[in-house]
Formats: structure tokens, C-alpha cells, sequence
């Protein structure tokens, strides 16, 4: 057996020596990150304390057993619910941009990553996933105005066409500087990142408003209502009017 592999077992066999519950502990040394773990049918198993907290929970006996439905608005949560399939049949979440709403009632927005959950025997039998407030995770950086300053500046003028020069420039920053902010923080372009504050906002009229779908586009900075319901239905897989025929009934 070679030396690499001799450190290899050892290291297994110090893994094998811990607890499952020690290890997920030690997510509660971090204040700013929410950690969760769900069963197959998408029910909170574990949750860490910045969890509880953000939910206003007293206790993780008050979580277990809880979906996304619990604490989040329909049209959130079924977000939630539909990315935790997709992830438990094989596709993996990372860095997504999410809006959830605070316990104010107030938008926010997240970075999120999530995987399969496996048992011993290699079946996935739920999630699990971190989550970081975007506000929160910029002041957490060094060169956090160059990433606050456009996010902030796109959520004020999404509504209407925003240039990587104009966005550049209210940043203080060349265009090229700009695109690499965000790749590095964020995992995406501007313009990704412009779109999916576009869709999902587009997504909240969809719900709280009887909007025409066509006002719904142009309200959220889509100029072509066709373009809109393409870009809608690849980040949400669904068209606007489905999602609002089973998920805005009373709106309607």
C-alpha cells in the first residue's frame, strides 16, 4: 500500500470516529450562514441556530417536520420545493441567486447552494443546502462597495435598461473589473444577475398583482413580453400564465 493511501485510511477511519450530529453542530459557529437538512419529501430533519433565528424559532423542535410552505409564500416555496427535487434527482445547486422574504415582510436576497443526501447504501433520501443573506456575504468581503454598489444600483433600476458601462461607471469601476466582481462573488455575470432580479420580481406581480402578463414584462424591464415568458419559463420552468393559474387563484 503506498503512503497516499495509508493517510487515506486514516483519515477515514478518524471519520468514521465522529458523529453525524457533532459534525452538523458545528454549523452553529456560523452566524451567518443558514444550514438545513430535509428528507425526501422536503421536511426540515435539522436546522442550525442562524436558521431558527432568521425564522424566529424558539427551538429546532419547532422547525422539525416544517417545509418551505411554513415559512416562506407559496410562490417562494414551491421555488424551493421544485430546486430540492431537481437536486435529489442529480442536479446540483450552486451560488443560485434566491428572494425570500423576511419575518418583517421585507425582500431579501440569498446565495444558496444545495446537494443530495445519500445513506450508507448510496440512496439519496433528501437535501441539505447553505444559504447566505447577499448583504450580510458583502460586508463579509474585503472589496464589498464593488459588489454592493451595483447590486444595490440594479435592484433601484431594474425596471429599465441598465448598461454594463452605466453600471460600471456608477461603480466606480471598468466593465471588465466589473464582470469579474461578479463572477468571483456571485458565480454569474451582470447581466445573469440583472435578468434573475427581472424574473424575480416579475414573479411577485405574478402573484400579489392581476396584471396583464404583458405589463407584468414591461413593469419588470422586459421590453418583449415573448422574450420575458422564454427567460420565465428556463429559470422557473413554467410560462407566467401557468405559474399564475396554479399558484394566484385569490390574486385573480
Amino acid at each position: 500500500m503506498t503512503t497516499k493511501g495509508v493517510k487515506a485510511q486514516g483519515g477515514d477511519d478518524f471519520l468514521q470516529q465522529l458523529s453525524v450530529s457533532q459534525v452538523i453542530e458545528m454549523f452553529d459557529l456560523m452566524p451567518d450562514m443558514l444550514f438545513w437538512l430535509k428528507d425526501a419529501e422536503g421536511c426540515i430533519r435539522y436546522a442550525n441556530q442562524y436558521f431558527l433565528e432568521y425564522q424566529g424559532l424558539d427551538g429546532l423542535s419547532q422547525a422539525l417536520g416544517c417545509s418551505d410552505y411554513d415559512f416562506s409564500p407559496p410562490h417562494i416555496a414551491r421555488q424551493f420545493v421544485v430546486d430540492d427535487q431537481k437536486v435529489m434527482q442529480g442536479e446540483v445547486v450552486t451560488n443560485r441567486l434566491e428572494m425570500n422574504s423576511e419575518s418583517t415582510g421585507d425582500i431579501s436576497w440569498f446565495i444558496t447552494s444545495k446537494r443530495p443526501l445519500y445513506n450508507d447504501k448510496g440512496q439519496v433520501i433528501g437535501s441539505y443546502g447553505i444559504s447566505r443573506h447577499l448583504e450580510k456575504t458583502s460586508i463579509a468581503i474585503s472589496s464589498m462597495e464593488a459588489l454592493k454598489v451595483p447590486v444595490d444600483y440594479i435592484r433601484k433600476h431594474y425596471m429599465r435598461p441598465v448598461t454594463l458601462k452605466e453600471l460600471a461607471r456608477a461603480s466606480h469601476l471598468s466593465v471588465s473589473a466589473l464582470e469579474r466582481r461578479f463572477k468571483k462573488y456571485l458565480k454569474k455575470t451582470p447581466k445573469q444577475f440583472i435578468n434573475e432580479v427581472r424574473l424575480e420580481n416579475a414573479r411577485r406581480l405574478l402573484v400579489e398583482t392581476a396584471l396583464p402578463i404583458a405589463t407584468v414584462a414591461s413593469e419588470s424591464g422586459f421590453s418583449d413580453p415573448s422574450y420575458f415568458s422564454r427567460q420565465f419559463y428556463r429559470l422557473f420552468t413554467q410560462l407566467p400564465s401557468e405559474f399564475r393559474k396554479s399558484h394566484c387563484r385569490k390574486a385573480q
